[in-house]
């Protein structure tokens, strides 16, 4: 909502795309882990080198998934915080304590 107020009032905003993001670079284990946190429960990550599970998934039929898995979800926001000046307003692990505090509060 914070990024679609600010396109709004800002003026360079008009008829331009943005990619958005925490602004975090953030590997998918990192993520696990933090998730995992926010919940409050440990993470049980195994290592498992990508060329194993890229075999598995050729096997299986499933590299796609894979691919998404372990590739880079990483995206720029770097137009936004120059042209709009904006940053995000969460950072990662206050998004995942009020994710989980919301799905908490549903839950009851």
């Amino acid at each position: 909502m914070d990024f679609i107020l600010t396109c709004i009032e800002h003026p360079a905003a008009a008829n331009e795309t943005f990619l958005l993001s925490d602004g975090e670079g953030l590997p998918n284990a990192d993520l696990f882990r933090r998730a995992a946190a926010a919940v409050g429960v440990p993470a049980r990550l195994v290592p498992v080198p990508t060329v194993v599970l890229e075999a598995c998934a050729a096997v299986l039929g499933t590299r796609a998934l894979v691919q998404r898995l372990c590739g880079s979800l990483q995206v720029d926001i770097g137009k936004a915080r120059r042209t709009l000046g904006w940053r995000p307003p969460v950072s990662v692990d206050d998004g995942l304590r009020r994710a989980v505090q919301s799905l908490g509060a549903r839950a009851t």
